[in-house]
């Protein structure tokens, strides 16, 4: 077993599904580089129950590159897994376990290569980081970048490791998650007239959401690369009320806005509070009390194509790589990028073996991951 597999049973073996505390990767994380003499800096959570770190490998000096990976996964319970999905399982020339795609297995080719990358002669430093609470909305991510862009010399680029089959992409759609709270209130529905449906407002605020997805495809901002090629605007839940015959007093709608990176999420969601503004001055017409709360969950900037970047070109020279290639999934690309760096994701597996059961990374994967840091490594030492 090479190194970085028994790093990587290591990872999988921690069930750091995203509504549990990833401390204990944390903990041997930073356990693993005090044995080589690199320390480490935690960046907790405000709760203290997470948390995110990173390291830095060579000089302290501006120019070097970020290997960023998240520690949480999505959970197994009630899938049908052939093999415990927290026990890294090697059948023919696949590792089987929950994370090996998405996406410890970029964290532990970096943390394996980590002996090669103290042996050479870096002239630019490279810097490990790694996040929690991704998968739920890119929620850690924000806390450790803050830091990292306070306290260490500016990285040149970002290679954000998620599973991409080592191609180099260079755009996601942004996504923006938000729950609408309705008020109404509730009457017998013989005098509907002196009730407020809350279950009525609140499918009039999906409607809008679909019709103006509806203008994005028939008139709206259209990038190709992508499919579909507009910002999307969808209802996943619509809950509320109590029976046939009463006006709902309560209904619950969320939704989600996957917009293109070259669109802004707050745009979209300032024109769908005025509608329900409107929508609640008509509700409190009947009942000064009925109303509409909107809340934001999670506001993750879509990757933009750079003009130029250093991490693009980077990337490109390492893998050869000359295709334009987005993804359909979100990542911490567009928080990196919003915070001035230069990002790509590029990353060993396919999306289509995560989340589900059996997930795994062809060792083929693996070993590409592997020569992409190795030759980093390399050009980070001319």
């Amino acid at each position: 077993m090479s190194d970085t597999e028994a790093i990587l049973a290591q990872l999988v073996g921690f069930a750091s599904v995203s509504d549990e505390s990833n401390l204990e990767v944390i903990a041997f994380v930073e356990d693993y580089l005090n044995s080589h003499g690199v320390g480490s800096h935690r960046v907790p959570s405000p709760d203290g129950q997470k948390a995110n770190l990173f390291a830095t490998i060579g000089p302290k000096q501006a120019g070097g590159v970020v290997l960023s990976a998240h520690t949480d996964v999505v959970p197994a319970t009630g899938q049908a897994w052939t093999s415990d999905p927290f026990v890294l399982t090697r059948r023919g020339d696949r590792l089987y376990g929950r994370g090996t795609t998405d996406m410890k297995s970029f964290a532990a080719i970096a943390l394996g290569m980590v002996p090669e990358m103290l042996a050479a002669d870096l002239k630019r430093p490279i810097h490990i980081a790694l996040s929690y609470d991704e998968e739920v909305g890119c929620l850690g991510a924000p806390l450790m970048i803050a830091q990292m862009v306070e306290t260490l010399p500016s990285p040149a680029a970002v290679i954000v490791g998620e599973p991409t089959g080592m191609k180099v992409v260079t755009g996601h759609k942004g996504v923006l998650k938000m729950t609408s709270r309705v008020r109404g209130k509730a009457v017998h529905s013989s005098v509907v007239h002196q009730g407020v449906s809350a279950v009525t407002y609140a499918a009039r605020l999906a409607v809008w959401l679909d019709e103006r997805m509806r203008r994005n495809r028939e008139s709206g901002v259209s990038d190709a690369r992508f499919d579909p090629p507009y910002t999307t605007l969808h209802s996943g839940v619509l809950h509320g009320g109590t029976a046939f015959n009463i006006t709902a007093a309560d209904c619950l709608l969320v939704s989600d806005i996957r917009t293109l990176p070259t669109e802004s999420a707050a745009d979209y969601l300032a024109e769908f509070t005025a509608y329900a503004q409107a929508l609640t001055a008509e509700m409190q017409g009947i009942d000064p009390a009925a109303g509409i709360e909107i809340s934001v969950e999670c506001d993750v900037p879509g990757c933009r194509k750079e003009s130029n970047g250093m991490a693009e070109a980077l990337a490109r020279k390492i893998t050869g790589d000359n295709g334009d290639h987005v993804v359909a999934y979100g990542t911490e690309a567009g928080q990196f990028q919003d915070a001035g760096l230069s990002t790509v994701v590029c990353g060993p597996g396919n999306m289509d073996q995560g989340h589900g059961p059996d997930e795994f990374i062809e060792i083929a994967q693996l070993r590409a991951g592997e020569d992409f840091q190795r030759r980093l490594i390399a050009e980070l030492s001319v």
